[in-house]
């Protein structure tokens, strides 16, 4: 074993590490790998940057542009109203509409924009419904990820799978190719989704949305002069018999109180740190005697009508994540007032403005509508409070589809390969005005882009060093006794073991030119291979954090780890045993 190759497997383990460890976030520490492939010499910087210009980066940057234009014309919006009548009926009928939505349009625009689009409008639903959000919001991830294993368009995994084989010599994958295979899985997906979500999905006491029930924000008030709870004891405060708070601790002279009684009297100039309910927040904000922490209207717009409350959650793109308030100087620069945090399941009891932020936080801000507005479309955050249906925008509309569907059919009759497809496309977006330049680049999601192009530098270094095929020998070795079939399931649950414990991208870099090599081995299809580890990295159930939709339903839906691995298993489970066989059948080895 020569140098490069341990030098290669030290930095992989490393990056596996990282990876796991959430240290950085996914695209930093790909760069990362990345950079120490490079700096060890392992790969030149040409070799090592290639990722930048390989076409699967190109192909997945143009397709982001295409999506957005299809996706801020308004076409989605415009049937919301449609959805939300049909939702309304029963909740089965609600779990249909929404999963088949989310599993139609995630097959041919991005996955995570179509779940942001359809997350308020579901919780909408929830709450003139009484559906609990728990019950609706973990389907609709699950079914956007069925849907995008359908096309080639459908995820970034498909593209980056799709050009390892270009890039060993191999056919490429079409455009619907695997449509067949992948609409079974979504068949079996769909049957598990309908049949067990009533019952294996958590059923939450309340069952309105988020910021209409009991779900808890920590936050800090100051008790005013006027307030009619100075000199009263907590058990017979405002605060606690009007707000339903709960006192964690009080500031009084420099000195934290953590021992609160329910006769611990409260005094003028008291600062409170409190578990309240979101609802709360409205009243106590317009009611005198009570300051929060984070407030920063001025008195004469404390009781303005342009100042309202809106509940965020970070995308998986926001530029706020890993950053504190403090550190993005947020109240000054975005003119908002960040009231409370809600970390996931966590209960945050530090310093609010020295949180360090992360995807699928939820924020409860106060600001004005058009701010809000103007966050979202940079797509900061999006808004959970309310849904504002957009208006659907026929000029955009129309040109948005056609070129859609041109794109599509352009590489699925191979006219032309996908990426020179999507780029003219992309462009086309541009010159017909469904997108200005400055909203094309914002289409973009950028650390996808810096992910992909990090990655790919994994399969070059083990390309270039001999580790896959080394790796893909010694599966061979170890695997001899065993048919191609039960290969291609063990490498099914390898991949989807290594996709929940680091990433879907990370695990299709390093499993790729393994799986190419090892079906040269074996002598065998090298395409149902590929295609295991294409479904295995994109059909992830197990945990909130393998992949982006997941993470973005955590906190809305108010679910616990564990329900992910008590509904999530099971499903990962039957698509496994489904892929086993219904892979081999569409492509023989």
């Amino acid at each position: 074993m020569n140098i490069d190759l341990i030098l290669t497997f030290g930095i992989i383990l490393i990056g596996v590490f990282l990876f796991v460890k959430d240290y950085f976030s996914i695209d930093t520490t790909s760069i990362l790998i990345m950079t120490l492939f490079i700096v060890a010499g392992v790969l030149s910087p040409e070799e090592g940057f290639s990722g930048f210009n390989h076409p699967a980066t190109l192909t997945l940057g143009c397709i982001f542009v295409v999506s957005g234009g299809v996706f801020n014309s308004g076409i989605l919006d415009g049937l919301s109203e449609t959805i939300i009548k049909l939702a309304k009926i029963h909740y089965l009928v609600a779990l249909v509409v929404f999963c088949f939505i989310a599993g139609l349009f995630s097959a041919f625009i991005n996955d995570t924009a179509v779940v942001a689009l359809l997350l308020p409008i579901a919780l909408t639903v929830c709450r003139e419904t009484n559906i609990s959000p728990g019950k609706l919001l973990m389907p609709i991830s699950f079914a956007a990820l069925f849907g995008g294993t359908c096309t080639l368009i459908g995820t970034s995994t498909n593209i980056l799978v799709s050009s390892y084989a270009k890039s060993y010599g191999l056919a490429e994958f079409g455009m619907f190719e695997f449509s067949g295979a992948a609409l079974c899985l979504l068949a079996v997906g769909f049957a598990y989704l309908f049949l067990a979500g009533p019952f294996l999905l958590p059923k939450s006491k309340n069952s309105e949305q988020l910021t209409k029930k009991t779900e808890k924000y920590i936050t800090e008030v100051r008790i005013e002069a006027d307030s009619p709870d100075v000199n009263k004891t907590i058990h017979k405060s405002r605060l606690i018999n009007k707000f339903d708070v709960r006192i964690l601790s009080i500031l009084r002279d420099d000195i934290i109180i953590n021992d609160v009684h329910t006769d611990t009297v409260l005094h003028e100039g008291d600062s409170l740190k409190i578990m309240v309910p979101p609802q709360a927040f409205s009243h106590l904000l317009n009611t005198k005697g009570y300051k929060f922490k984070g407030d920063k209207r001025k008195k004469d717009e404390l009781h303005s009508d342009e100042y309202r409350l809106y509940e965020v959650i970070l995308p998986f793109d926001s530029t706020l994540i890993g950053n504190s308030l403090d550190g993005l100087k947020f109240s000054e620069i975005y003119k908002l007032s960040v009231l409370a945090i809600r970390h996931r399941n966590e209960i945050i009891l530090d310093d609010l403005p020295s949180v360090d932020l992360k995807q699928g936080d939820m924020l409860l801000v106060m600001g004005k509508k058009e701010t809000i507005d103007e966050l979202e479309s940079d797509k900061l955050f999006l808004t959970l409070s309310e849904y504002d249906k957009k208006k659907l925008n026929y000029k955009k509309a129309i040109p948005a589809i056609l070129i859609g569907i041109a794109v599509i059919m352009a590489a699925a009759l191979n006219l032309t390969n996908i990426l020179i497809s999507a780029m003219v496309g992309a462009l086309l977006m541009i010159l017909t005005g469904v997108l200005k330049p400055n909203e094309a680049y914002q289409a973009v999601e950028w650390k996808v882009i810096f992910m992909m192009a990090g990655v790919l530098s994994m399969g070059s270094a083990l390309e270039k060093t001999g580790g896959a095929a080394m790796i893909a020998n010694f599966i061979e070795t170890t695997l001899g006794q065993y048919n191609a079939h039960v290969t291609l399931s063990i490498i099914y649950l390898t991949s989807v073991i290594g996709t929940n414990l680091i990433s879907s991208k990370a695990t299709a870099a390093l499993m790729s030119p393994v799986v190419i090599s090892l079906a040269a081995a074996m002598e065998v299809n090298y395409q149902p291979f590929l295609i295991a580890v294409m479904f295995a990295c994109s059909l992830t159930f197990m945990t909130p954090m393998s992949y982006p939709t997941n993470t973005m339903v955590y906190g809305p839906g108010n679910y616990k780890f564990r329900d992910f691995l008590k509904f999530g298993t099971p499903l990962n489970i039957l698509t496994w045993l489904a892929a086993s066989v219904v892979i081999p059948y569409f492509f023989p080895f």
